[in-house]
C-alpha cells in the first residue's frame, strides 16, 4: 500500500506551454487518496514563491472531498445544518436575507477553497458602494457601515464554521476589517422629561403599570411582555427573567427564550415597583402580568406596547423615542446616580459588565447634569 502523503506535500513541473505548474496536498479523499490544489506561475521563481506561501498555510491542514463546494453551497448547508433550530427564527431570517441578497449575487459561486480575504473587502466596498438595489439609482445605493459589518459578521461566522468542518485551512474573514459604525447618541429622557412621561402614564389605567415596571427596572420589551405571575416572588422582593415575547410571523405572537444566557436572570425590585405588583397581584385573572387588554388569556404584544409609547410621547410632546430607549433612560439615570457597572449589569441582562460601561459610559457624562434617579439606592444586585 503507497505512502499517505502528508499536507503540504508538492511537486513542481514545467509544462509544454512554458509556464510553471506546481501542486501541493491539501486533504485526502475517503479512500486515502492525496486532494491537490494546483498553482501556476510565469516563472519558476514565482512559482516557488507561490508553493512556499501555499504550503506554509495548508501545513497540518487535512481537508476533505466536500472543500470542493461552492461558497453558496457551503452557506446554505450552513445555515441549515448548523444553524437551525439553534438560533431565534427571526435572526436566522436575518442571516438568510443578508447572505442571499448581499453575498451569493457577488461571490457566491467562487470555490469556497479559492476565496480569499482580498474578495472579502472588495465585496464590502462594493456592498458600501452599490449593495442596496431595492431604491435609489439603476445601480442601487450603498448599505450603511452598520448592515455591511453585520454581513461580515454572518461570513467569519460560517467559515469559521468550515475551517473546523475540514473545509478550509483558514478562515479568510478573519483578516479583513469590516466598515466602522460610527454610533448615534442615544436619545435619553433627562428628569424632568421622565417626571412628564411617568404623569402621563399613570393617567392611562389600561398601561400605567406596564410602563412604570419598564422604567424602574430597564427590561427588554419582549421580557417585559413575557412576565408570569410565578416570576414574581412577593416574600423576596424579586422577579425573574426566563422569556421574552416576539411578533410571530403571520400574526400573533409566540414565546421564546431571553436574549442572551445572561437573559435569563433573578433582580431584586426597588420597593415602588414591588409594591406595584403586589397590588397588582390582587386583582390578576391570568397568568400573565402584563395581559393583552381585549384578550387576558395572552399576553401583551410588544407591537401594542409600542404603539401605546408613540401615542403618550406625542400626546406631551416629548421626544420620538424607540421603546429601548426607555431602557437606555432608566441605565444612564442608573450610572448617574452610582449603581456600579456589575450591578446593572445584572439587572439588565448584559454578559459582560464592560459591555454595559461600554454602552452607557458616553451617554452618563453628556447627561449626568440633568439626571436624577429617586430609584437609584434601590438597585442592588440579587444574591439568588
Amino acid at each position: 500500500m503507497a505512502k499517505r502523503r502528508p499536507s503540504g506535500d508538492g511537486m513542481v513541473r514545467k509544462r509544454e506551454d512554458g509556464r510553471w505548474e506546481g501542486r501541493i496536498v491539501i486533504g485526502h479523499k475517503e479512500n486515502g487518496d492525496p486532494i491537490f490544489r494546483y498553482l501556476y506561475a510565469e516563472t519558476q521563481k514565482e512559482l516557488t514563491a507561490k508553493l512556499r506561501q501555499n504550503i506554509t498555510a495548508y501545513q497540518g491542514v487535512d481537508l476533505t472531498e466536500e472543500c470542493r463546494m461552492t461558497l453558496s453551497e457551503w452557506l446554505d448547508r450552513w445555515l441549515e445544518e448548523y444553524m437551525a433550530g439553534r438560533i431565534r427564527s427571526t435572526t436566522m431570517d436575518v442571516y438568510r436575507r443578508d447572505l442571499d441578497n448581499h453575498v451569493k449575487p457577488y461571490i457566491g459561486e467562487k470555490p469556497l477553497l479559492k476565496l480569499s480575504a482580498e474578495d472579502l473587502r472588495s465585496l464590502y466596498q462594493t456592498l458600501m458602494e452599490r449593495g442596496n438595489r431595492n431604491k435609489g439609482s439603476e445601480h442601487g445605493t450603498g448599505l450603511s457601515p452598520t448592515t455591511v459589518r453585520g454581513v461580515h459578521n454572518t461570513l467569519h461566522h460560517a467559515l469559521k464554521t468550515a475551517v473546523e468542518e475540514g473545509l478550509l485551512p483558514v478562515d479568510p474573514a478573519a483578516s479583513v476589517t469590516p466598515p466602522k459604525v460610527t454610533h448615534k447618541a442615544k436619545t435619553i429622557l433627562n428628569h424632568e422629561q421622565l417626571e412628564i412621561l411617568k404623569s402621563a402614564v399613570k393617567r392611562d389605567e389600561i398601561w400605567c403599570d406596564f410602563f412604570l415596571t419598564e422604567l424602574t427596572t430597564g427590561l427588554r420589551r419582549g421580557e417585559l411582555c413575557g412576565l408570569k405571575w410565578e416570576d414574581f416572588d412577593e416574600a423576596a422582593g424579586t422577579l425573574k427573567i426566563c422569556r421574552t415575547i416576539r411578533a410571530k410571523k403571520g400574526g400573533g405572537v409566540e414565546e421564546g427564550a431571553t436574549k442572551t444566557y445572561a437573559g435569563t436572570r433573578t433582580i431584586l425590585l426597588p420597593s415602588s415597583t414591588d409594591n406595584l405588583l403586589r397590588e397588582r397581584k390582587r386583582s390578576a385573572v391570568t397568568q400573565w402580568i402584563f395581559p393583552d387588554p381585549l384578550r387576558p388569556e395572552r399576553p401583551v404584544s410588544p407591537g401594542s406596547a409600542y404603539r401605546r409609547l408613540k401615542a403618550i410621547l406625542e400626546e406631551t410632546g416629548l421626544p420620538d423615542l424607540r421603546f429601548h430607549d426607555l431602557r437606555h433612560t432608566f441605565a444612564t439615570h442608573a450610572l448617574a446616580n452610582g449603581v456600579d457597572a456589575k450591578t446593572l449589569s445584572g439587572i439588565l441582562g448584559h454578559t459582560k459588565a464592560s459591555f454595559t460601561v461600554d454602552t452607557y459610559q458616553d451617554s452618563v457624562h453628556h447627561h449626568r447634569p440633568c439626571l436624577q434617579c429617586h430609584d437609584a439606592k434601590c438597585l442592588r444586585p440579587c444574591d439568588r
